[in-house]
């Protein structure tokens, strides 16, 4: 049979609500850069937020679109359940018609209706509408307007009342809310619904009785005081699950039967050498029971997660150990995991499958086949160095299995957290494997671990924020006027008050703004607040959503007063002059290096600029004094700036203007252009009248930042003569040093040479003192209780070379337990040794026992079953420490 492709069936969507006065918008990247709520978009109203809270007027009464959603954290986690079942994704798409305040439930109906049984050609006699019950709490009733709207097309008994946890969509604790009405499909045989009515199913996690689409009607506000109150415009706001959908028409019992994904899971069953057998209608709810469905299960989990991966990589978030960063990380090491262990991939394998999905999705998200070589690349540096780790990881898991089941099928929370620190096994893989092997994980204990982890490193920041208090009523709030003033009058609309860790903040919102909220790189303004009885410093300006938010430590006194704003002109000068020259630097990077270079990160602020861009290479010296000079040629050259405003993307786009992947455009850019044959951009940022006015440009570091990212840092104008007069100074300095030899260079080597040398000698004389520590130590080695120990302190200048006596020792004595302890300059040290099969046994640990002899020290540390050390500020307790050894070895062999 042939399936339907993806292609078809998206545009087949696009295509019918084009019909229906829909403005059809390309998708928002996945990363969220601009709201604190989100690290990445989970749904299709999500980059709609600002029309539904009024931040932002829509564009357009009615909008449709397929936007990329990612769901693997927070509320919405369906990690657990990808690969098992036939339905759950990290990455999917959503499809979604949108009105605001133009139609609302009748025409939401009749064309969601429309679409799925003469477009799509569902089966009417297989589909299931929900209507909202009502809610006693709320005071609200049962939606009957729906429910009669249904009835024009379905009968009674598919029509079903759902309550507030099914039928009732609030975007927050506040804000725009209302009921929505389901609609679901049952793809059971006919014999399965026969025996058992689909209306019996709805919303029961039934993998053939699922929901396709939802559509809410946006017509209440929620205030703080929980009650509801009628919204002025009321707005639809619909979410078809594209990858449902696609099942549906295919007529397939799963997701992954679909052209969606078939393309993949055929790529990796061939690449991989393993026959892919499908997927059951039934959910695997335990343990896959067979050899084949391990490997289907890994093939399904290696054909979701790459969307993930790959489109957060393209859309300019990079796998890291924070925030956003780490959740991509997991997904990865998470894949990497079931392709080393259920498919036998011992080499990276991840990355190779890039390619069939940038050509699938070519057409709909252009920018990964755009950036297909560089998400390669990170993809695969990523899984090199998680494959270092891996065997080992699992290997000390499988360790773990015998202890684990001794105590109660649950691996401990800090063995755990010693996973991620020492592995990088993020929990959830450490609770898969753990899950495979019928075993659980304490999570408890590794949350406790690890925020003991963070407390040892930082205290952490608590952060309390009143609501928002409205000052002044406007129907076009937050417009930024920088671009023409460098001040304006406004009134205040809104503000609140933050509370961090004893310091007070407030954060104002006003009708109008000449300060640049931090964006594109740029920092944010900082300035004054001025009105006749007060003058309030801003101490930051950024963007939360679309607002723009004037960051205080004072509140003003008249709060309905006119205000003056004025940045600070002398600092935004020096921000300009950054800003500039990063387009300038961009362009020249393009010419030198090649046309692969995009920007993936910058930072610009009054003293420096940061430009992080997509590069394999370190940049040679060469290059760079290169890059430099066509800089600074284009500086001297004086060019103005050509600024174009509201310009049509697709014009923009025809101008050779560089975008930026990962950055949301509207329908239309602001152009800035430094002579039309050298740098031509979309950017909202703010910039030098003429190129002459930076002055004088210079890169001080260049840098990796991660597999394919390169790093340059710069500075302009007065900066950067500074910094070349401290190069020359510096080099006046050296030369006197010296002797002001003739020949510097030779004078340098000779020196280099000499102190090599003396290093030579002294580390060989240093090695001679610790062989003959060792030979004493190893005479000093007792019998307690069969094995062999040692506890003692012990000379040594650095903690390596306390590690290297360690290991030392443990080749010399057989059965070895050993606890050494020095002084390091005034910092208390201890290191615990144990021999292989002693820590294999699993009655003593070093990690454990540094632990608690770390007390003494009044420290802390940790390590591996076998090695583990602790440092700490009490010197005098390292004799306690090594005095209380012997007694806790004993007790416990």
């Amino acid at each position: 049979m042939s399936l339907p492709t993806a292609a078809h069936v998206r545009q087949q969507f696009l295509d019918f609500f084009a019909s229906k006065g829909h403005h059809i918008v390309p998708s928002a990247p996945l990363v969220v850069k601009d709201d604190p709520t989100l690290l990445f978009i989970n749904s299709g109203m999500a980059p709609f937020k600002d029309y539904f809270l009024g931040n932002k007027p829509a564009p357009y009464k009615r909008i449709a679109d397929t936007q990329k959603c990612l769901r693997v954290s927070g509320k919405h986690n369906d990690l657990e359940e990808v690969g098992y079942d036939t339905y759950h994704h990290t990455m999917f798409e959503m499809l979604g018609n949108w009105s605001f305040g133009d139609y609302f439930k009748k025409d939401a109906i009749n064309w969601a209706w429309e679409l799925l049984t003469e477009v799509y050609k569902l089966d009417k006699d297989r589909l299931y509408v929900t209507y909202f019950e009502g809610d006693a709490t709320d005071g609200t009733g049962p939606d009957t307007e729906t429910q009669a709207l249904w009835r024009q097309y379905t009968s009674d008994d598919r029509i079903l009342p759902g309550n507030k946890k099914d039928n009732f969509w609030e975007m927050g604790d506040t804000g725009p809310c209302g009921p929505c009405t389901e609609i679901h499909i049952d793809l059971r045989s006919d014999e399965e619904r026969a025996a058992k009515s689909g209306r019996e199913l709805v919303n029961a996690d039934h993998p053939q009785v699922v929901e396709v689409w939802n559509n809410v009607f946006m017509e209440f506000q929620r205030l703080a005081d929980k009650s509801l109150i009628k919204l002025p415009a009321q707005s639809v706001d619909t979410g078809m699950g594209f990858e449902r959908l696609m099942m549906a028409v295919s007529g397939v019992k799963s997701n992954y039967d679909t052209d969606v994904f078939q393309p993949l899971i055929q790529f990796i069953a061939k690449e991989a050498g393993v026959p892919y057998h499908g997927t059951s209608p039934a959910t695997v709810t335990d343990l896959p029971a067979t050899e084949e469905e391990k490997t289907d299960i890994a093939i399904r989990v290696l054909a979701d997660h790459i969307r993930a991966i790959a489109f957060t990589i393209a859309d300019g978030q990079l796998p890291s150990n924070v925030k956003a960063g780490y959740v991509i990380r997991r997904i990865l090491r998470r894949a990497v995991r079931y392709a080393f262990s259920s498919l036998n991939q011992k080499q990276p394998f991840l990355y190779k499958l890039v390619p069939t999905l940038a050509d699938q999705m070519a057409s709909i998200f252009p920018e990964l086949k755009a950036q297909q070589a560089f998400v390669m690349r990170v993809i695969e540096e990523e899984e090199i160095a998680f494959l270092k780790t891996l065997e080992t990881g699992l290997r000390r898991l499988d360790a773990l299995e015998e202890s684990a089941r001794q105590n109660g099928g649950v691996i401990d929370g800090r063995t755990a957290f010693e996973l991620s620190d020492t592995f990088g096994f993020p929990l959830d893989l450490t609770a898969l494997i753990a899950r495979e092997k019928g075993l659980s994980v304490d999570e408890k204990g590794f949350q406790q671990a690890l925020a003991e982890q963070k407390n040892r490193s930082r205290n952490a920041q608590e952060t309390e924020q009143s609501d928002w208090v409205t000052v002044t009523e406007h129907d076009a709030p937050n417009v930024f006027v920088g671009y023409d003033q460098d001040e304006a009058t406004a009134h205040l609309l809104r503000y609140r008050k933050i509370d961090k860790k004893g310091k007070t903040e407030y954060q104002l919102v006003f009708d109008q703004t000449p300060f640049y909220a931090e964006s594109g790189g740029q920092i944010g303004d900082t300035g004054y607040l001025e009105s006749p009885l007060s003058k309030v410093r801003v101490i930051d300006t950024r963007k939360e959503n679309d607002l723009l938010i004037h960051t205080t430590l004072e509140l003003p006194q008249e709060l309905t007063e006119e205000f003056v704003l004025r940045p600070d002109g002398a600092r935004r000068a020096l921000i300009r002059n950054n800003h500039t020259a990063t387009h300038l630097l961009q362009a020249a990077l393009r010419r030198v290096l090649g046309e692969h270079v995009q920007q993936k990160g910058s930072l610009v602020n009054e003293k420096l600029l940061r430009f992080d861009f997509s590069h394999f290479t370190k940049v040679t010296d060469a290059q760079l004094r290169e890059i430099e000079q066509i800089v600074n040629e284009r500086i001297r050259q004086q060019i103005p700036l050509d600024e174009r405003r509201n310009v049509p993307i697709a014009e923009a786009k025809s101008l050779g203007a560089m975008a930026l992947f990962g950055e949301k455009y509207g329908e239309f850019v602001r152009v800035i252009t430094f002579d039309k044959d050298y740098s031509v951009e979309l950017c909202g940022g703010l910039h030098v009248a003429n190129t002459g006015s930076i002055g004088y440009f210079k890169i001080t570091a260049e840098s990796a930042v991660g597999a394919g990212v390169r790093r340059i840092e710069a500075v302009t104008a007065g900066v950067a003569e500074a910094f070349v007069d401290q190069q020359l100074d510096l080099l006046a300095q050296v030369r006197e040093a010296l002797g002001n030899p003739q020949h510097l260079l030779p004078s340098l080597e000779k020196q280099t040479d000499e102190i090599a040398a003396l290093r030579k000698q002294i580390e060989s004389f240093a090695q001679q003192a610790i062989n003959q520590q060792k030979a004493q130590l190893a005479s000093q080695v007792k019998d307690l209780n069969g094995l062999n120990f040692l506890a003692a302190q012990v000379q040594a200048t650095s903690a390596d070379d306390l590690k290297k006596l360690a290991y030392d020792l443990r080749q010399t004595v057989p059965n070895l337990v050993l606890v050494l302890g020095a002084d390091l300059d005034g910092k208390p040290q201890l290191a615990v040794m144990l021999d292989d099969d002693l820590a294999k046994a699993g009655k003593l640990n070093a990690s454990t026992l540094v632990r608690e002899l770390a007390k003494d020290i009044q420290g802390g540390g940790g390590g591996q079953p076998f090695f583990a050390t602790a440092g700490g500020k009490n010197v005098a307790g390292l004799s306690a420490a090594i005095g209380r050894a012997e007694a806790i070895v004993a007790a416990s062999a």
